[in-house]
């Protein structure tokens, strides 16, 4: 019997990994971080619960792979071209943003039940502030490719916290109404603004 190469074998094992979390995402549109379980994920999947333990101790570590497959997403959403025609001034820029990530939010129930609920996983909230830190960085790179930026305080990561104020509008509207309604996207829109507003002035000379 011929051996399974090592490519087969990590392909192999992809495939299963991406089984598992497909699965995983279904159950949580469906049902819930609730009804999110070991067992439940390897029934949704069609393989053994011991495979699903082989490549996941646990549910929060089944989690924590949807929590940076969801930050990818938003990663690409600040990596997307910008057309300069479309920027005047530097809300022009924050708008764009928030309204993929808006979009992102709307097309994955996996990144609203993660980020935006009240689940109580200290370990999904940590990877998810780690996660705030690196867009708020990639986010003011991109304001920098623009706009030439005031001195920003060193000891405060300004972009990152405008997007979990942000995030806090649109957890409300969650909890409040099952959906980011019209209203309370375009309120937390405000809030990202007008937070960033205490740091850069209105008019920001252009590069």
């Amino acid at each position: 019997m011929r051996p399974v190469s090592p490519r087969k074998s990590r392909a192999s094992s992809q495939q299963r990994i991406d089984a598992i979390l497909s699965a995983a995402r279904a159950l949580l549109a469906e049902q819930g971080l609730g009804a999110l379980s070991m067992y439940s994920v390897a029934e949704r999947a069609g393989i053994p619960p011991s495979s699903v333990y082989h490549f996941f101790a646990s549910v929060p570590a089944v989690l924590g792979a949807l929590t940076a497959e969801v930050h990818a997403a938003f990663r690409a959403c600040l990596e997307a071209p910008v057309d300069a025609a479309e920027i005047h001034d530097w809300r022009d820029l924050s708008r764009l943003i928030e309204q993929r990530m808006l979009a992102r939010y709307a097309e994955d129930p996996a990144a609203r039940q993660l980020i935006l609920t009240q689940h109580g996983l200290a370990e999904i909230t940590q990877a998810d502030v780690r996660h705030d830190l690196e867009l708020g960085r990639l986010m003011q790179g991109l304001f920098e490719r623009f706009f030439r930026l005031p001195p920003l305080p060193e000891e405060l990561d300004v972009f990152s916290l405008a997007l979990e104020l942000s995030d806090r509008v649109y957890a409300r509207s969650i909890q409040l109404h099952g959906e980011i309604t019209p209203r309370l996207a375009e309120e937390g829109m405000r809030v990202f603004d007008a937070y960033l507003g205490l740091y850069l002035p209105p008019c920001l000379p252009r590069r």
